[in-house]
């Protein structure tokens, strides 16, 4: 099996999140996250960092307690920035601009 940078050294599977991303709006540290899901705050750094992919359970746990779907949380192809998600391709011109 051929390893990359993006794949998990133990499975060759890369998983990227934004586990990070809803945290931080939340205000939450890993700590403060870490409790509400009964694991150590190192596994927090850990998953965000994509150096650890979370069990199922513990994947469905995250999910609850964001109260998002697991497929907006976790997936196995690099996620797009988000305000490009929100609010389209920026490198278009803009109204009103030339480009």
């Amino acid at each position: 099996m051929e390893y990359d940078s993006n794949s998990h050294p133990r499975t060759g599977a890369a998983l990227f999140n934004r586990v990070a991303v809803f945290r931080a709006e939340r205000g939450l540290s890993r700590s403060a996250l870490a409790d509400a899901l009964e694991i150590n705050y190192q596994t927090v750094g850990y998953i965000e960092r994509g150096d650890f992919n979370p069990s199922l359970e513990l994947a469905f746990r995250i999910s609850e307690y964001f109260g998002l779907p697991l497929e907006a949380i976790f997936s196995r192809k690099p996620f797009r920035p988000l305000s490009e998600e929100i609010y389209g391709n920026r490198n278009s011109p803009r109204p009103g601009t030339s480009k």
